[in-house]
């Protein structure tokens, strides 16, 4: 979890261009269990003399080593907070103190105030490494040739090289297997219509009327008296009907199809080899060792 922080805040730094955080944002469970959880609140002394406190501790942001002592001067120097580089200080834990190797009055009287709200960048931390640079320990040593976007913190291993007297320590690393998903496209499924066409025959039974005209002879031959009037154009009329067949087409909805799509769980195994460096104690004589 700590190396998964470690990356992401290094990305966020490296795009704003802020090489420094404090160590609680850096590490926000150092007090705890960080090796540096002590530190805060020593007092600084430069000369047998106490010139503050620690009141923060500034650490790389890309490799989370630390960079500087933020001290508070105090009385010393009207309340100025100033930045001391850790490859110029040793630290006594017993007693609770860091001294400063060399750090002086008219140093810390030139130093750029430390202001926590403000930005760290590479004009302020040159202008802290110039001042301790000209430092007689320094002598005549040629620095690199450098810029902002080519400086690396080791061309001044003598600021930031920390030395604890009191301790030592070896990192044991393991690697671990992550498992991760990413989503992808595997295909793809769409769904049309066309038409086709086919000929079809119906049936329709039609009638119509035809007339059938009968002749017969009757049985009596006689009219009765004043029946038979002789008229011209006394006519029997009838209407003739007939069916036709009315044959048209009309559409209707034959089916409805719709698409959808589920989801299957499965799960994937994978097997991998993965390291993990254990302690080795190799000790002479009768040295008295305790094991936390």
């Amino acid at each position: 979890m700590l190396v998964h922080k470690l990356r992401v805040k290094s990305l966020i730094l490296e795009m704003n261009r802020m090489p420094l955080m404090k160590i609680g944002d850096f590490y926000p469970s150092y007090n705890q269990d960080s090796e540096f959880s002590d530190l805060k609140h020593f007092d600084v002394y430069a000369q047998d003399d106490k010139v503050g406190s620690v009141h923060d501790i500034l650490v790389d942001s890309e490799t989370g080593r630390l960079r500087y002592f933020a001290v508070d001067t105090g009385f010393w120097v009207f309340g100025k907070k100033v930045l001391l580089p850790v490859g110029r200080t040793s630290i006594d834990h017993s007693d609770r103190k860091i001294y400063a190797t060399s750090m002086t009055k008219n140093q810390v009287e030139s130093l750029p105030n430390y202001d926590e709200l403000e930005e760290i960048d590479y004009d302020y931390e040159e202008q802290v490494r110039g001042i301790y640079r000209s430092d007689a320990t320094m002598g005549t040593a040629t620095l690199p040739t450098y810029d902002r976007d080519s400086y690396r913190y080791d061309y001044d291993s003598d600021l930031y090289d920390y030395k604890d007297q009191n301790q030592d320590s070896l990192k044991l690393y393991e690697e671990r297997l992550i498992a991760n998903k990413r989503r992808e496209k595997t295909g793809e499924v769409s769904i049309g219509k066309h038409v086709e066409t086919e000929t079809q025959s119906v049936a329709v039974p039609v009638e119509k009327e035809r007339i059938v005209i009968e002749r017969s002879t009757p049985t009596s031959q006689s009219a009765a008296p004043g029946e038979a009037r002789f008229q011209e154009g006394e006519v029997a009329h009838m209407d003739l009907y007939e069916e036709t067949p009315d044959i048209h087409k009309e559409a209707f909805v034959r089916e409805e199809v719709r698409v959808r799509k589920e989801i299957e769980q499965d799960t994937a195994m994978a097997e991998e080899t993965v390291r993990r460096e254990e302690l080795d104690i190799d000790s002479e004589g009768r040295p008295a060792v305790e094991k936390r």
